[in-house]
């Protein structure tokens, strides 16, 4: 949603809210200044009459219907009455509009707390941790469900770590969220240059420390999985609506799996630099060492895994099966001639 309409939104909210009797569209065009701005307050143009003052009305009135529908779409009780001059009038009574009180047991305060944590490296990380604060200020959040910087409560002996470093992340969160179509440049493991890519974004998941987007590449006109950090430049929206059905279920991390071998039956052998690798070494069926600052690695083979052992660059060597180390080597000679 714009910074603008936002605001627009919110001030008519408050003021519906804080009348102590029912506004008509003509007092809350005259109250709110964004509509002053883009439609004056009414009297002058209805006092001059005209086409012109005419077209504003009309304007004004599309407008603030739209706004009204919005309103009450995100929860707020809108009720429509009558005022004493025979009017109709728009009112947002206290009363129907006021939360119930909010007690989360121990489990549920501890979901919120993590799930806040995504924030952590991202431009809401102060919005976030001041929302858990004022939650447990007003007694909905039990003791020790929040996490603080050196303090002595926290959420458990062992405290996952989610990165949210990638410039991506935020603005295809939100255009997940509004469903908007983005688009973006991005280079493939094994591309030497990056691709414009026009997206339909479904949703985002971490999986073993990297975010992915699942969407509709329109271009290609199929479900693509996307690795936020091989995204180069900025994520731009588009207008419009979606032309592909967004799926009950998207299946994110079943794909991201997939592509590097999981579930493979059959098995590889590569020599790995000692220190590095260590997402390899975790699904290492067997390891020996080699000497010479090399380790022998056996591992699970399976579709993509040839992708994925290029990101380690000159740490990974393939041994066998030699269809797995031809397909290393082609992907690493097309990022050489780039």
């Amino acid at each position: 949603m714009a910074i603008a309409k936002a605001e627009r939104l919110m001030n008519l909210a408050l003021c519906l809210l804080g009348a102590r009797r029912p506004l008509t569209k003509r007092e809350l065009r005259a109250s709110i200044e964004a509509y002053v701005e883009a439609f004056g307050s009414g009297e002058a143009g209805a006092a001059s009459g005209g086409e012109g003052a005419t077209g504003s009305a009309e304007s004004f009135s599309r407008m603030f219907e739209r706004d009204k529908d919005d309103l009450r779409e995100l929860g707020l009780v809108i009720d429509t009455v009558e005022n004493v001059d025979g009017e109709t009038a728009y009112v947002a009574r206290r009363d129907s509009n006021r939360l119930p009180p909010l007690a989360l047991d121990a489990a549920e305060a501890t979901a919120l707390g993590l799930a806040a944590r995504v924030w952590q490296q991202a431009r809401l990380a102060a919005a976030a941790s001041g929302a858990l604060q004022k939650l447990h200020a007003a007694g909905g959040m039990p003791p020790g469900a929040i996490p603080e910087q050196g303090g002595e409560r926290q959420l458990g002996t062992l405290e996952p770590h989610i990165p949210a470093r990638e410039a991506a992340f935020e603005p295809l969160m939100l255009a997940c969220r509004d469903r908007r179509p983005v688009v973006f440049d991005y280079r493939k493991s094994n591309a030497a240059r990056s691709e414009r890519r026009q997206v339909e974004p479904w949703t985002l998941e971490c999986w073993r420390g990297h975010w992915y987007l699942a969407g509709w590449d329109r271009g290609r006109q199929d479900e693509r999985v996307f690795r936020l950090s091989r995204i180069t430049g900025p994520v731009r929206s588009r207008t419009g609506a979606f032309s592909a059905a967004v799926p009950d279920q998207v299946t994110v991390r079943e794909t991201v799996e997939r592509w590097a071998g999981e579930g493979a039956t059959s098995t590889a052998r590569i020599k790995l630099r000692e220190g590095a690798g260590y997402p390899l070494r975790a699904r290492a069926l067997a390891t020996r060492k080699l000497g010479s600052g090399w380790d022998e690695l056996e591992i699970p083979y399976g579709h993509g895994l040839d992708a994925w052992l290029v990101e380690f660059g000159p740490d990974v060597v393939v041994l066998e099966p030699a269809e797995l180390r031809a397909d290393v080597i082609d992907r690493l000679r097309a990022v050489a001639k780039g």
